[in-house]
């Protein structure tokens, strides 16, 4: 599946007491260009609400590898690894713009639940059909 890419820059108040950016930072990075990807493909807040449901993380599998700084623009690369039931598993990685060396590699478990339950339900089939269409 062709990844979705987008950038971020790095802001200062990001960084940890050792200079890098904190570790728990990279959980706003995934989850920022999972909406962007969503949104890449028309699938907004508006379409999620009318659908009645949304995607929230379940389990987050992150592995450091090097450390950014602030200033550094980022390229987060996702994609699905696969989707089912109730569940969609994405996959990432981030690097420096430009830079092959890996910074970040992580597999995130996203659940469709309810809105007004917040209990997880089947992920709609037309949703299934925006996010899979890119593969072909």
């Amino acid at each position: 599946m062709q990844p979705f890419k987008t950038l971020l820059r790095v802001r200062h108040y990001e960084m940890d007491a050792l200079g890098h950016v904190n570790n728990a930072v990279y959980q706003n990075y995934l989850e920022q260009a999972a909406i962007e990807h969503s949104e890449h493909l028309g699938l907004t807040l508006d379409v999620y609400r009318e659908l009645g449901g949304m995607f929230v993380m379940r389990r987050v599998e992150i592995d450091y590898l090097r450390p950014a700084i602030a200033g550094d623009t980022l390229e987060v690369a996702t994609w699905l690894k696969e989707m089912r039931g109730t569940r969609a598993y994405r996959r990432y990685e981030i690097r420096k713009q430009n830079q092959e060396d890996l910074f970040v590699n992580a597999e995130v478990l996203w659940v469709w639940v309810d809105v007004k339950t917040m209990r997880p339900r089947p992920i709609p089939n037309f949703l299934q059909e925006k996010f899979l269409q890119i593969s072909i």
